[in-house]
């Protein structure tokens, strides 16, 4: 007997049926990468229909692209069906533009809460550590002055 390595545990997971979504993601993926780069940049995402699988691009310029690459990237995979795909039979290769528009996310910024310090700093540092002293003082000393601010209106 010998031990599984990752790729092997990996491969006997995938091919349980609860995770056959992940085959058709993989398969996708391969066929993806047979796309120049430029290509590959401009698929939002694609998914499996039908035995149908679809690109959806974000430009027109990528239809143009693709449609003028589809019969070569056809014939190849008639040729030769990639290992990751021979669960999905891919009948028939697609692809559309979308218009919609690309939501961007904006992080707002947060205003720090200021609360009143209720704290008087009158506390006893009994620290041996002469650095843990000093960083103890000086934390008093920012309670003291944040005190002293919040105490004048």
């Amino acid at each position: 007997m010998y031990m599984k390595n990752v790729t092997q545990i990996l491969t006997i997971i995938q091919n349980k049926p609860q995770f056959s979504k992940l085959a058709k993601y993989k398969c996708i993926e391969k066929i993806q990468s047979i796309f120049n780069p430029a290509l590959q940049r401009m698929i939002k995402f694609a998914y499996i229909k039908n035995n149908v699988l679809f690109f959806v691009l974000n430009h027109p310029g990528a239809k143009q692209e693709f449609d003028n690459n589809i019969q070569s990237i056809k014939s190849a995979l008639n040729f030769h069906t990639p290992d990751e795909c021979s669960e999905n039979e891919i009948q028939d290769i697609r692809a559309f533009v979308t218009h919609t528009p690309h939501k961007k996310f904006v992080l707002e910024e947060k205003i720090p809460q200021l609360y009143k310090e209720r704290s008087h700093a009158e506390f006893e540092i009994n620290i041996e550590d002469e650095k843990l002293r000093a960083l103890a003082q000086s934390i008093k000393e920012i309670i003291k002055k944040g005190r002293d601010n919040n105490d004048t209106p």
